[in-house]
């Protein structure tokens, strides 16, 4: 391993990639030297999506060699990669590796590409154990042993598993406001909030909103902080809604523990919905604290980049 190699890591999300450029030193220490920027990626099987990832990295790592005034050249070790939709031991991580490697211009062996959730693990607790929960347009969690087994709980899809999520949030809210213009439930304010927020008067003009193409997941995402506002200003159906994703959440917690065999794990949120949600935020505490005790909620050590910067840092090791 020669001093001060240069490496890489990446966030490559669905709407934008970061590159974060560190030189390694003899003693394995990283020094951090810039942040590129860069479009996002979308998933491997879908059209376009193997260039979609490789301009991705190539966009990025440019910006950050601009960034870091090494002009146009591209001195890489090695690189590590964290990927949305990128599943871990699978076909497409294999394939996300050679596409990034020749995007990159390294041999495969330099090269580590994973899940953008793992390199988010990894950057929040470092070698250490702990616990990571992602929460925001969609839910995921991931524990560690220092050992470096792992376990994973949530993230299948927003169709399947949205339990936690901020599209959870905004999906339930607005299943709640058609009982309420049916006679269902009692109208509360959650129902006019939620409408005014979509632009809808109907119950029919919000069933063909939902179903509007573009509309999916995201669409729903965006009233989570309409459903945690109401919660916040009293709202019942409102604050039931935020206490089922905040059970969600802390049971994944809980799952993780318990497989993983964590005594008092160490936890860390991540995500818009956990970030800016208050009352997501206070509620999942409170829940975390009953249900899985002993559990600490601590900051993260660094993010993804750092993780992906992990994982560039094995594969320089191994070259």
């Amino acid at each position: 391993m020669a001093e001060g190699q240069l490496l890489a890591g990446f966030d490559a999300g669905q709407t934008h990639t970061s590159c974060k450029l560190a030189r390694l030193t003899s003693t394995g220490a990283l020094i951090p030297i810039a942040l590129g920027q860069g479009p996002g990626v979308r998933h491997l099987a879908a059209p376009g999506g193997e260039a979609y990832f490789q301009d991705a990295l190539q966009t990025s790592l440019r910006d950050g060699l601009m960034q870091a005034g090494l002009g146009g050249e591209q001195p890489l070790a090695a690189a590590g990669v964290g990927a949305s939709g990128i599943e871990r031991g699978s076909a497409v991580q294999s394939q996300g590796e050679a596409l990034a490697a020749a995007a990159l211009k390294l041999p495969q062996p330099a090269v580590q590409v994973s899940g953008d959730e793992h390199t988010a693990l990894l950057g929040a607790h470092g070698e250490a154990a702990g616990v990571l929960v992602i929460s925001g347009t969609g839910c995921i969690a991931l524990g560690q042993t220092s050992s470096g087994q792992w376990h994973r709980t949530g993230g299948w899809g927003w169709l399947l598993d949205g339990a936690g999520s901020a599209m959870d949030l905004g999906r339930d809210g607005l299943a709640i406001s058609v009982q309420m213009a049916d006679g269902r439930l009692r109208e509360t304010s959650l129902k006019h909030q939620l409408w005014q927020a979509l632009g809808v008067s109907t119950p029919q003009e919000l069933k063909a909103a939902v179903v509007a193409e573009g509309f999916g997941a995201a669409g729903f995402a965006q009233l989570a902080p309409v459903v945690d506002a109401c919660a916040a200003g009293g709202d019942d159906h409102a604050q039931r809604i935020v206490e089922r994703s905040a059970l969600a959440l802390s049971q994944m917690v809980r799952t993780i523990a318990s497989t993983l065999e964590l005594q008092a794990p160490r936890v860390c949120c991540s995500g818009g919905a956990l970030t800016h949600l208050g009352t997501l935020r206070r509620a999942f505490a409170a829940d975390l604290e009953q249900r899985c005790p002993g559990a600490a909620l601590v900051a993260p050590k660094g993010d993804a980049c750092d993780g992906a910067l992990q994982l560039a840092v094995q594969a320089a090791l191994r070259c």
